[in-house]
């Protein structure tokens, strides 16, 4: 089931940004700045208890990577199993895969200001692949694909604004993103070094080795 309540406590949760909340993450609006500690009642004491277990660290790292990316818990699961399957380092591959759904992308792209809004405008059929409307967010990108936004909907200001924000940034290297006619592609499948997660991506792992 996936969470439907205020985003932000889920990044004080996790302790850290989760860039759940678009622009208001790099404002000095961001509770995570504001209130660096656990929501609810207990969450100033909690940095304050007993050493955590190891299953503990594995289970809040999987929480924050599911997050992040903004999957169920059953498409996190479907996708660690499909990876597990391939050759390399599972977990490398685990977060190559989140990378290149569809969603994920349209957000690296800067196309939404986040996967939340990223996920919106492809269910609300405003993003094309290879030219034909896709409006499934955990389509798999490969490389070479062409992702661009429906010319119909080039003038929405919350793509501009999203445009705006995205090019303050640094660009990745497994991506090509043409602003002048609203595309990108995907060169290559991303190397673990060329994804910008800070994430623990071995606890994970280990948790659903056991």
């Amino acid at each position: 089931m996936r969470y439907t309540g205020p985003v932000c406590r889920l990044c004080r949760r996790e302790g850290t940004k989760l860039f759940l909340k678009g622009t208001k993450c790099f404002t000095e609006k961001c509770p995570v700045e504001r209130r660096p500690y656990a929501p609810g009642q207990h969450g100033q004491s909690t940095a304050r208890r007993r050493k955590t277990s190891e299953y503990a660290k594995q289970l809040r790292e999987k929480q924050k990577v599911k997050r992040i990316y903004g999957v169920s818990e059953q498409q996190f699961r479907n996708t660690f199993e499909r990876v597990a399957k391939l050759p390399g380092i599972t977990g490398h591959n685990l977060l190559a895969a989140l990378e290149s759904r569809l969603d994920n992308m349209v957000y690296r792209m800067g196309f939404a200001s986040s996967r939340k809004a990223a996920r919106q405008l492809i269910r609300h059929r405003h993003v094309e692949v290879n030219q034909k409307n896709v409006d499934v967010p955990s389509y798999l990108v490969k490389p070479g694909e062409e992702i661009r936004v429906r010319m119909k909907s080039r003038e929405q200001a919350s793509i501009l604004m999203a445009m705006d924000q995205s090019s303050r940034g640094a660009p990745l290297s497994w991506i090509a993103v043409d602003r002048d006619t609203f595309s990108g592609r995907m060169l290559e499948r991303p190397a673990r070094e060329s994804i910008p997660i800070a994430a623990q991506e071995q606890l994970i792992v280990e948790l659903y080795s056991k």
